[in-house]
Formats: structure tokens, C-alpha cells, sequence
């Protein structure tokens, strides 16, 4: 009679020890696959974040981007996007899980591809999907293949101080007619501003050589910004010096062009140590008369690849400089594949009466200018003209940098934003 209940209890510890083990199971699962999913989660939002910011640089001149600039935008965010790993790192995101698309406003319009974006674009959104990541433990459960998808949105701001600024600065003719004047500083949109490099490489006239770090800087420093990234960290304010003679500058200022002269040391002739702009073809009084609002014109030469010349001599006889002798330009195909945005620029707006009296100057402003024409070498004393664009905080400037946005009463250049 006692037997009986031991008959019935057959069994009840399988029964036990497999409730246990999928209870250890689900366990084990939500913590090592959710953990994982977890993490994905974040490395594709890296992703994201990286694909958005890149394009959003590329963005320049809302409302008026040319159309050509949201494929170049794309491929931007989708080349930083993928040099992100996932899964545990263990492998780069593919390009076809990227989605990039472009919009007008972040709510109440559409988002449309490159194809398919208007010039007043100023959003761009990456989204990126990691899909098939295969349960280590939930599978046991039932679980299938998991997605995990993540979403950044970017736009350009201002910015609290440059980076990628040239090592100029732009004489203002009305330190005291700051804005919301018409006329900010007394500069105008569209003019050209014109300085003189003299024989030993001083830059007089509108605009002048600047140190970013005085007194510590020198021609070296200059032209290495010009040749590199240009100078960063430099806020509205800040205290600059006035640069004396630097002939090597017009070497280094040549590069942005295209324009490698066989002077100098191997790695420098080359555009992946100097990198051009995409456009090297330049504007002078011989072939642009007006002498000023040269800029749609030089948008549609970047777009176009356009180069100085098929070579230095029809480059020169273009424009009616003396760049050379010797050297090499990037065409077409150079500038499309090393090629950037090296010639809109921003420039700090100074008082340069004020070096009369003192060392250095405070930065007024930024300004956003055009870098026209490579400097010539004649050996005497050449004119050398940018055109003032704007203010690089002005909404759909072209110039854009690097650095720390702003907060809404900041002035500086446009910086890329993530808002989502």
C-alpha cells in the first residue's frame, strides 16, 4: 500500500529539472541575448549618429543647396557609417543596412532620397538596421533571428567657436557696424577683397596673414593650417596676432588648387598629404570682369570637377597669373577623388587698425569667404583676392566646419547637429 504513491512520483523530477532548465534558460537568455542586443543597439546608434553628422556637413547653403550636393552627402554618411563595427564589433556595418534620406523640416514633411530632395533640404536622417542576429540561449525558447534598428538626425548649427579656419584675417572697414546691421562690419556680400603679397610674403590690403596663437606661431604653424585642416578651437573674442613675412605661405595656399609645386618636400606634391579643393579653376579680373559674386559660378565648377588648367601654362593663360614654373595640377579625376571643401572657408572679422597700437586683436566675427585664385610668383609684389561671401553664421552660408555647437546667441561658423 505504500508503494503507490512512490508509482505516481515517477517522473516529477524530469518534470522539475526541465521547468528549471528553461526557466535557467530564459534567465540566461534575457541577460547574454538581451545583453547582446543591448549593445548592438548601441553600436548601430554610433553608426547612425557618425552616417548623420557626416552628411549634414555636406549640406551647405540651405535654402539653396545645389542638388548635386545630396548624393555627395549620402555617400558621405554612408562611407563614415560603415567604418562602424557591430555585433560585438566583429563586423562593419554593410553598406545596403544604411538608409539615408533628406527632409525640409524634422516634422510635417516627407523624407526623400538624394533623388528626390529639394534645395531647402537642411535634414538629413541615417537609419541603420542589423538584422539576423541569431539568439544564443532564447532560441532553445522559440526565438528567431532578432533586428535591432537605430535613428539619428543632423543639421547645421552655429557653432561656438571655428575649426578649419583659414589663417587670415579680414579687415573689417567698420569695426563698430556689428550686426544686425545691413552691412555687418561694413563688409558687403559678394565684394572682393584684395591684399598685396609682398616680396617677402607679407599680406597687406583687406585682409592680412594671422597667428592664432601669438606669439608662439609662425610661418610654419600658417602653413601647415593652410595645407591641413586649418586652424581649430578659435572662438569669437579670442585674442590673434598680426603675422609678419611668410613667403612659404603662397606654396601652401597653391595646394588648395590643385597647384603642387616640385619645390617642395615629396610628400606635400601629392593631394592625399594637401588635400585640393574639387574645384582648382580660379577667378581673376581677366577672365571674371566684374570682380565680384563669383560664387554660383564657383559652385558650378566644383560640381563640374572643373581644374586650374590642363596644366599649370593653361591655367596661367586663363587668368593672366605666373604660377610656376613647373608644377603639377589635380584634374578632374583627382579632384573627385581627394578632392574637398577647401575654398569656402571661414575667416575671422578683425579690427586691423587696432594692431597700430597693440599686439594682438580680438575676433570680431566669422566671416565665410572664397579663396579665388592661386598666388603667382613672379618675384614682385602680386595681388591676391578672396570675395566675402557673408557672415559664416548666416542661415544657408556655405562655409561649414567642425566643432562644439552653440548655444542660440552663438555667432560662430556652422558646425554639424544632432537634434534627433
Amino acid at each position: 500500500m505504500r508503494q503507490a504513491p512512490r508509482r505516481r512520483q515517477r517522473g516529477a523530477v524530469a518534470i522539475i529539472v526541465g521547468l528549471t532548465l528553461a526557466v535557467l534558460i530564459g534567465a540566461v537568455g534575457l541577460a547574454l541575448d538581451g545583453g547582446r542586443l543591448y549593445v548592438n543597439k548601441t553600436e548601430t546608434q554610433n553608426a547612425a549618429d557618425a552616417c548623420a553628422l557626416a552628411a549634414s556637413l555636406e549640406l551647405t547653403g540651405a535654402p539653396n543647396i545645389p542638388l548635386a550636393r545630396f548624393p555627395i552627402a549620402e555617400s558621405a554618411g554612408r562611407l563614415v557609417g560603415t567604418r562602424n563595427n557591430v555585433n560585438l564589433q566583429s563586423h562593419p556595418v554593410a553598406n545596403g543596412d544604411i538608409t539615408v534620406e533628406f527632409s525640409t523640416a524634422l516634422t510635417g514633411a516627407p523624407w526623400v532620397s538624394a533623388g528626390s530632395a529639394t534645395a531647402d533640404a537642411k535634414y538629413v536622417r541615417c537609419t541603420i538596421a542589423e538584422t539576423g542576429i541569431a539568439p544564443w540561449f532564447m532560441q532553445v525558447l522559440g526565438f528567431g533571428d532578432q533586428t535591432v534598428r537605430s535613428l539619428a538626425t543632423a543639421t547645421l548649427a552655429n557653432s561656438q567657436g571655428a575649426c578649419t579656419a583659414i589663417p587670415v584675417g579680414i579687415c573689417a572697414p567698420d569695426p563698430n557696424a556689428s550686426p544686425p546691421a545691413a552691412q555687418p562690419w561694413g563688409l558687403t556680400r559678394g565684394q572682393w577683397l584684395v591684399a598685396t603679397f609682398g616680396t617677402g610674403g607679407q599680406l597687406t590690403g583687406s585682409f592680412g596673414w594671422l597667428d592664432y596663437s601669438p606669439p608662439a606661431g609662425g610661418a610654419s604653424e600658417l602653413a601647415a593650417a593652410l595645407r591641413g585642416t586649418g586652424a581649430c578651437s578659435v572662438a569669437t573674442g579670442q585674442q590673434v596676432g598680426q603675422s609678419g613675412a611668410a613667403s612659404s605661405l603662397r606654396l601652401a595656399w597653391n595646394t588648395r588648387f590643385g597647384i603642387y609645386a616640385p619645390s617642395e618636400p615629396s610628400p606635400l606634391t601629392t593631394p592625399t598629404a594637401a588635400v585640393p579643393d574639387w574645384s582648382g579653376y580660379s577667378y581673376t579680373p581677366t577672365n571674371f570682369r566684374s570682380q565680384a559674386n563669383a560664387l554660383q559660378s564657383f559652385l558650378d565648377t566644383r560640381t563640374a570637377h572643373t581644374a586650374y588648367g590642363a596644366n599649370v601654362a593653361a591655367g596661367n593663360l586663363t587668368t593672366g597669373l605666373s604660377v610656376g614654373p613647373g608644377g603639377s595640377t589635380v584634374l578632374q579625376t583627382g579632384a573627385l577623388r581627394n578632392g574637398g571643401n577647401r575654398r569656402l572657408v571661414p575667416a575671422p572679422v578683425i579690427n586691423c587698425s587696432g594692431f597700430a597700437s597693440s599686439q594682438t586683436v580680438p575676433v570680431l566675427d566669422w566671416g565665410c569667404v572664397l579663396m579665388l585664385h592661386p598666388i603667382s610668383q613672379s618675384g614682385g609684389p602680386e595681388q591676391v583676392r578672396i570675395e566675402y561671401v557673408g557672415l559664416a553664421s548666416d542661415l544657408g552660408s556655405p562655409c561649414s566646419t567642425i566643432g562644439y555647437v552653440g548655444n542660440s546667441a552663438s555667432t560662430g561658423p556652422l558646425v554639424p547637429a544632432l537634434v534627433q
